[in-house]
């Protein structure tokens, strides 16, 4: 069960480890483009490419998908990134039970957003766990995990692709001795469970009275949703690229850099910007978008009106 591209290396790595996929379960087509036109996932994409059958239910939380789920007998199922919840009775139909990839070290970072809360909060290193679902939010046993440091310049999406690659890695070595009982689920310690909220489109947005850290950070974690923004002369402007540096100016405010980019002030620090992109417009550096609107140094940003 998976719906992204980094949900595609655990079907990948399923396959050539000799696993037999009964099935793959994917979140339904999406309308996209200007002719919003239906728009296959691609871990769909992938699974149709090697003749595996493909389920799409809106919803696994009906009687008749349970029986569905029952029909295949399957001894195990793998989740990674499917976008859906599982209600009890699908958690009862594998033996094996329901395998989750969930790139984090639980039982930190529980819920929907664990590598952009990583990241935000300036963590050295993370991982990935692979659990058995339980009917709590990523509270179930652990099989394994395994942990990685986080690169200072990593973005949420480049770390997501490259915790999921080792996280088909860890399953598959899993799997083996889950399924023999040479591997125990060890439960999770309650008292150092930490959690995460749904990102929202609004928390792109810049506080330019936040410090030039935290903004960099916000940079990384955001890419590619919501994306991390402000305003300038009424258009939404994307920033999107960012690093901290020492230096002062009033929040919001942009000025030149000896190198001929672009620093913006900040509570502490200026934000050094490498890529911008206004709306309407194609995304460039800070050089060329310096040449373009020449009247950027010296504007103070973050009113939208």
């Amino acid at each position: 069960m998976g719906t992204p591209d980094f949900a595609v290396p655990v079907l990948s790595r399923l396959i050539d480890g000799g696993h037999d996929i009964s099935a793959v379960y994917s979140q339904p087509d999406r309308s996209s483009g200007r002719g919003r036109k239906l728009v296959p996932t691609p871990t769909k994409r992938f699974a149709e490419e090697r003749g595996i059958e493909i389920r799409q239910p809106k919803s696994l939380r009906s009687e008749e998908e349970c029986a569905g789920l029952a029909s295949l007998c399957p001894e195990v199922v793998v989740v990674a990134a499917y976008g859906l919840f599982l209600p009890a009775e699908a958690l009862k139909v594998p033996p094996l039970g329901c395998l989750n990839i969930h790139p984090s070290l639980l039982p930190r970072y529980r819920g929907p957003s664990p590598v952009v809360s990583a990241i935000l909060n300036g963590d050295d290193e993370t991982g990935v766990t692979i659990m058995k679902l339980d009917e709590g939010m990523d509270s179930g046993p652990i099989l394994a995990r395994k942990r990685v440091a986080i690169d200072e310049k990593e973005s949420a999406l480049e770390l997501t692709r490259r915790l999921f690659n080792l996280g088909a890695e860890l399953l598959v070595e899993a799997l083996s001795g889950w399924a023999s009982g040479d591997i125990q689920a060890t439960p999770q310690d309650e008292s150092r469970a930490t959690f995460t909220s749904l990102v929202k489109k609004q928390d792109g947005e810049i506080d330019w009275t936040d410090d030039a850290t935290r903004i960099a950070r916000m940079v990384r974690a955001y890419e590619p949703w919501p994306g991390t923004f402000t305003h300038w002369n009424g258009k939404l402007l994307k920033i999107l690229g960012a690093t901290a540096m020492a230096g002062d100016a009033p929040p919001g405010q942009v000025v030149g850099l000896d190198d001929g980019g672009i620093g913006i002030g900040t509570a502490d620090g200026l934000l050094s910007v490498t890529g911008l992109q206004i709306e309407g417009r194609r995304p460039s550096d800070a050089q060329d978008f310096v040449r373009g609107y020449p009247d950027f140094v010296g504007a103070e940003l973050g009113c939208s009106i």
